[in-house]
C-alpha cells in the first residue's frame, strides 16, 4: 500500500494530484457483492523465469473483448480489484488480476535484487504477450505500487498500453541529484516507514511478533493525511498513526481473513523488498531521465490520501508540473472523502472512471 509516499518525496519537488470531474452515467457499472468472484477463473503462467498466478473474469466471450490489466500495491493482492473485475467484465471487458511478483500465489524469488522495475515491467510485458498473443496492447490499471510499475511500463514499453488509469501514487521524474533513501532520511528520519523498510529481516521480524492480522489491518485502516512512522515496539498504535481498531466499512472480516490466509503463507518479504530496490531502481533509470509518459492517463486520488496531501504534490499538478511529465493526461480527478484505497472505498465511482476513459479508445 504505501509505496507512493516514496515518489511524493522522492524527488526535488515531490509530486501529486489535482483536478475533479464527475463521471458520466451513461452505461453505469455496478459493483457486485462477494459472490460475484465465483466466476473467476485462476490460472498460473509462466512470465519472466517465474510462475505467475493470474486471476481473470471474461466478457462477453466472444474472444475479442478488449482486455484491462490490474496492477495492485501494498499489501494487497489481486483480489484489491474484485469490485472492478466484477463491474468491468459485465461490461464486455476481460479483466485480468495477477499477484504480483513476491505476493500470493506468485513465485517470490529469494534475492532482494530480483525486485526491481526492470523485474516488474518484464513479467507485466510476458503477461500481456500471454494473454493476447503478442501483438496487442491492453488497457491497464495501477494503484499504489501498482501505479508506479505502471508509470514505468508505459515510459519503457508503450506500445504495450492503449490507456492508463492510475490512481494514489503520481509520476515521479527522475531527479539525478537526489538519491531516494537517504533523501527520505533527512525529511523524515529513520521511523518513517520506508526507511524501517531497508534493512532485510528487521521488519519481517517485528510483522511476526505483531501477527499478520494486525499488521495488515494496520496498513488498511491507516488513514491520516500525514507521513506514516512505525517507530520500533511501536507499530499501529492507533493514537500514533492513526490506523483504526475497527474495519472500515468497505473491508469486511472475510476479506481481511483472505489477505491474512495468503500473507501467512507467503511472508512480507517479497513485498517488502520492492522497497528495498528504491535507490536501485533509481541507479538503473538513468537512462530514462528526463523522459515523459507517451500514453493517454486518467489520474484519481482520493482528497483524504497522504499522497495527495504530501508536501509539493498539489504545486505539482496545478503548477503543471503533471501534465508536463504526462502530456497526454486526460483529466485529474480528486474523489473528495476518500483515503487511499479508493477502489475498495468508492468502487462504483472508480468504476465508472474508468470505463468512461476507457470507452474512448473502444
Amino acid at each position: 500500500m504505501f509505496l507512493w509516499t516514496y515518489l511524493n518525496h522522492l524527488f526535488s519537488r515531490f509530486l501529486h494530484f489535482l483536478g475533479k470531474q464527475q463521471p458520466d452515467q451513461t452505461n453505469k457499472p455496478t459493483t457486485a457483492n462477494m459472490s460475484g468472484l465465483d466466476g473467476v477463473e485462476h490460472k498460473t503462467l509462466k512470465v519472466n523465469g517465474i510462475n505467475m498466478h493470474v486471476a481473470e473474469l471474461p466478457g462477453s466471450g466472444s474472444g475479442g473483448d478488449p482486455i484491462i490489466l490490474f496492477i495492485h500495491g501494498f499489501p494487497e493482492l489481486w483480489y484489491t480489484w474484485r469490485h472492478q473485475m466484477t463491474a468491468l467484465s459485465s461490461l464486455g471487458y476481460r479483466t485480468i488480476a495477477p499477484d504480483l511478483r513476491g505476493y500470493g500465489d506468485t513465485d517470490a524469488p529469494e534475492k532482494v535484487e530480483d525486485y526491481t522495475y526492470f523485474n516488474m515491467v518484464g513479467d507485466l510485458v510476458a503477461l500481456i504477450d500471454a494473454v493476447t498473443g503478442g501483438d496487442e496492447a491492453v488497457f491497464v490499471v495501477g494503484h499504489d505500487w501498482g501505479a508506479m510499475i505502471a508509470w514505468q511500463l508505459c515510459m519503457y514499453r508503450p506500445e504495450k498500453v492503449k490507456a492508463l488509469v492510475n490512481m494514489s501514487v503520481l509520476f515521479s521524474p527522475r531527479n539525478p541529484d537526489r538519491v531516494p533513501i537517504p533523501t527520505l532520511r533527512r525529511f523524515f528520519g529513520d521511523d518513517y516507514y520506508i526507511c524501517r523498510f531497508q534493512k532485510p529481516g528487521e521488519i519481517e521480524a517485528e510483522f511476526e511478533t505483531l501477527g499478520t492480522e494486525k499488521v495488515l489491518k494496520g496498513f488498511l485502516t491507516y488513514k491520516t493525511a500525514g507521513p506514516l512512522y512505525v517507530p520500533k515496539g511501536k507499530l499501529f498504535q492507533s493514537s500514533e498513526n492513526g490506523a483504526s481498531s475497527a474495519l472500515p466499512p468497505w473491508l469486511t472480516q472475510e476479506d481481511l481473513d483472505y489477505y491474512v490466509t495468503k500473507y501467512d503463507n507467503k511472508g512480507f518479504t517479497g513485498p517488502i523488498n520492492y522497497y528495498r530496490n528504491i535507490d536501485r531502481n533509481w541507479e538503473l533509470t538513468a537512462p530514462w531521465t528526463g523522459a515523459k509518459i507517451g500514453v493517454p492517463v486518467k489520474f484519481i486520488v482520493g482528497d483524504q490520501d497522504l499522497t495527495y496531501n504530501s508536501p509539493g504534490a498539489k504545486e505539482y499538478i496545478n503548477g503543471g508540473g503533471f501534465k508536463k511529465d504526462v502530456p497526454l493526461l486526460d483529466e485529474t480527478v480528486v474523489l473528495k472523502g476518500v483515503g487511499h484505497f479508493l477502489h475498495e472505498e468508492s468502487p462504483e465511482e472508480i468504476n465508472q472512471h474508468i470505463h468512461s476513459f476507457f470507452q474512448k479508445f473502444l
